[in-house]
């Protein structure tokens, strides 16, 4: 992998059907969780007492992809949807936060992604399962 095309593949991948967190946070821990690097991905969710009670893990409520440069993050929106961030980090500390729309979080993940498939096997597996290949 690698280009441009190959950025825009994965950001079209990353854009279907994705109308919430949860469904963001199935393709990220899902098809990708287990070759990205341990504690990129980070969900906070929202476990009301019955899931609590039964084991279940409650409904995701955030995503978060850490990577050296950003932390890109996709919550709940306060009104349906999903709201989307983008927060420039320098030596571990967050100098900047942006609010995004998710078309411009989708093409950063999809970038970070690409760069990270660049480098690893186990990505860049993940990612051709994720577009099919």
């Amino acid at each position: 992998m690698g280009g441009e095309l190959d950025f825009h593949l994965v950001a079209a991948a990353l854009r279907t059907d994705r109308a919430d967190v949860e469904s963001y946070h199935r393709v990220l821990s899902d098809t990708l969780g287990g070759a990205l690097p341990p504690g990129m991905v980070e969900v906070e969710r929202h476990r009301t007492f019955a899931d609590r009670v039964a084991g279940r893990e409650g409904q995701a409520t955030a995503v978060r992809v850490r990577t050296p440069d950003r932390v890109l993050v996709l919550s709940a929106g306060k009104h349906g949807g999903v709201a989307a961030e983008i927060h420039q980090v320098v030596r571990g500390v967050v100098i900047s936060r942006k609010e995004a729309a998710v078309d411009d979080w989708l093409a950063a993940l999809a970038q970070e992604l690409t760069a990270l498939a660049e480098k690893d096997a186990r990505a860049r597996d993940a990612l051709s399962r994720l577009l099919g290949g």
